[in-house]
């Protein structure tokens, strides 16, 4: 049921929303069990596969590298990422459960872009990684220092937090008074905002403005970076040295594909009106689909990590 406070009578006779419906989706209600199925499932193998890359190198002093340090973190943002989510998108699969307190969606909302936002920067911080080791490699342990490493991971955090937080603020200050129906299995701000019954264009243009900033900027500094390795890794003489810096580097490229692809179709463009429905799809892609992959094209098919793992088991069975 919709919960509606009563405003002093000073403010006039408005009514404002206390809890929000989330749609889901609607033409899929009748395969609440079987998506539940499916979708629990790429949960919990999203989960353990980046917990699996963060005990990893954090138990292998072999992958104690700055390549591995920024994979570990980017996991660890994954693993939070999905669980900002998902959990709530099963209640809806399994009991219909679509209701969402006002704070709780907007906690929802902060927690999903403020971790998006700091994935972004941790891409665009990997990217640098990635020039460094093969552009600079002579210079690579001095300039990737454990200090340098720690302080950029600590930007990424930094620099997302302020951005958001002044973003859902303003978003928590607009008025909502109904239709109380979020076409969407989250709270993003986007269909949110479309709800407000108040002029909400200054906030609508401010989330345009700073995702496209934050998505733009981590991409052209992606595109930098990788543009130099691309001619660096052809001017080597070496077939091999050649195939070894290209499959490095393919894992990345495919998983940048799949975030950049969706987030700029969700979010870089100025009416959020209109295409909610493929909204969903994207943003499915975005908190469901990439994390599963991203153990398996990042880490899981490195030599050095499959041989971590076999020695980690095979430890663990002799202790046992």
């Amino acid at each position: 049921m919709l919960l509606r406070k009563e405003m002093p009578m000073e403010m006039g006779n408005v009514t404002t929303v206390q809890e929000f419906i989330l749609e889901g989706f609607p033409t899929t209600q009748h395969l609440g069990k079987i998506l539940f199925l499916v979708h629990v499932l790429a949960y919990l193998a999203s989960t353990i596969g980046n917990a699996v890359i963060v005990t990893i190198t954090c138990a292998d002093s072999r992958l104690h590298t700055p390549m591995y340090f920024f994979l570990s973190t980017f996991s660890f943002v994954e693993c939070c990422f999905i669980n900002a989510v998902i959990p709530k998108l099963l209640i809806i699969f399994l009991l219909g459960r679509q209701t969402i307190s006002f704070l709780a969606c907007l906690i929802q909302a902060f927690v999903f872009l403020f971790l998006g936002v700091a994935g972004f920067f941790l891409i665009a911080v990997m990217s640098l990684d990635r020039y460094v080791a093969i552009c600079k490699p002579l210079h690579y342990t001095t300039i990737m220092n454990p200090k340098t490493c720690f302080l950029l991971v600590t930007a990424c955090f930094a620099l997302a937090f302020p951005l958001i937080t002044g973003l859902v603020i303003k978003v928590s200050q607009l008025s909502f008074c109904g239709p109380h129906v979020i076409p969407h299995f989250f709270c993003d701000l986007s269909p949110l905002i479309h709800l407000s019954c108040s002029d909400s264009r200054s906030v609508e243009m401010l989330a345009f403005v700073l995702i496209s900033f934050i998505l733009l900027t981590s991409l052209l500094i992606t595109i930098i970076a990788y543009s130099n390795i691309v001619v660096t890794i052809l001017r080597l003489p070496s077939a091999r040295e050649k195939q070894k810096a290209f499959s490095t580097c393919s894992s990345h490229l495919i998983v940048l594909s799949l975030m950049y692809g969706s987030c700029v179709f969700i979010y870089v463009k100025p009416k959020q009106t209109n295409r909610l429905d493929s909204n969903r799809e994207a943003a499915l892609v975005n908190t469901v689909v990439t994390p599963l992959l991203n153990p398996v094209i990042y880490t899981l098919r490195n030599k050095l990590v499959h041989r971590a793992l076999r020695e980690t088991m095979c430890r663990m069975k002799i202790s046992s």
